[in-house]
């Protein structure tokens, strides 16, 4: 259950007919604040390059997922050669949230970009896709992948006050239509064409870890090294998911542990 404070973004999807592509779209200012104010209660800061990359990554994603069946999960990292780093970006639409992270430290540079794709979904096989894709826009990124990986040709859209748009071919689609569309021909879809209302869906910015929920990462290391990040009595614990931070004292991880042998 998500946090009844945080703002839900609307996500419409609506079927173009005539060129049988698949239009989903969305406002994400609200989702944004409540991504700044995450940085800010765990003293976080991106440089603002990289932030608008996280950002643009979280609405890709979840526009990404407000066209997917309902109980699909995806995890996206993105890695990029130059500048060296990797975004990271997960979610669901059950309940409908999205969170994630950029990573600076300790990476190794693969001498290329790639876009590592995760998908999962109840009572099927997890599936992974691997793409090498050029330049370090994540919305070029993420319609490379569309095309290599999905092979459906895909447009992604960021218009002015946060506003963005994906436009999927779906079979039989106008494709010529689709790849000559303009950042100006996105506003006046409604009136220019057709749009038939599928469905509208809401996400929010959310990762939903807790320091209970971070405690199995400590179960990995071996007791000399709990000793050592347990040094004066406390430990940093740092969610991988969406870069929170939890400080814990050892006599609460040590309740816990004894919660799961009882």
């Amino acid at each position: 259950m998500s946090d009844p404070n945080l703002a839900v973004v609307e996500v419409r999807s609506e079927f173009v007919r005539g060129r049988n592509c698949l239009l989903v779209r969305g406002q994400f200012s609200p989702l944004y604040m409540d991504y700044y104010l995450h940085l800010m209660q765990h003293g976080l800061k991106y440089a603002d390059g990289p932030d608008q990359m996280l950002k643009d990554s979280l609405a890709a994603l979840a526009l990404h997922l407000a066209s997917r069946p309902q109980d699909e999960g995806c995890a996206w990292t993105i890695h990029l050669h130059e500048p060296l780093m990797n975004l990271f970006v997960t979610g669901g639409s059950r309940p409908g949230r999205v969170t994630g992270r950029i990573f600076t430290e300790d990476i190794k540079d693969s001498g290329k970009s790639l876009f590592i794709a995760q998908t999962t979904r109840p009572h099927m096989q997890p599936r992974q896709s691997m793409i090498e894709f050029q330049g370090t826009d994540p919305l070029a990124a993420v319609e490379q992948f569309y095309t290599q990986s999905e092979q459906r040709p895909t447009r992604f859209f960021r218009l002015p006050d946060e506003h963005f748009v994906q436009i999927s071919a779906e079979p039989d689609a106008d494709l010529a239509w689709l790849n000559g569309l303009t950042d100006a021909d996105i506003p006046k879809l409604a009136e220019t064409e057709t749009l038939s209302l599928l469905e509208t869906r809401g996400y929010v910015f959310e990762c939903g870890c807790t320091v209970d929920r971070l405690y199995p990462l400590l179960t990995r290391l071996s007791a000399e090294d709990l000793d050592y990040i347990f040094e004066d009595g406390f430990a940093t614990i740092t969610c991988p998911r969406c870069a929170a931070v939890f400080k814990t004292p050892k006599s609460a991880f040590d309740a816990w542990q004894t919660r799961q042998t009882a």
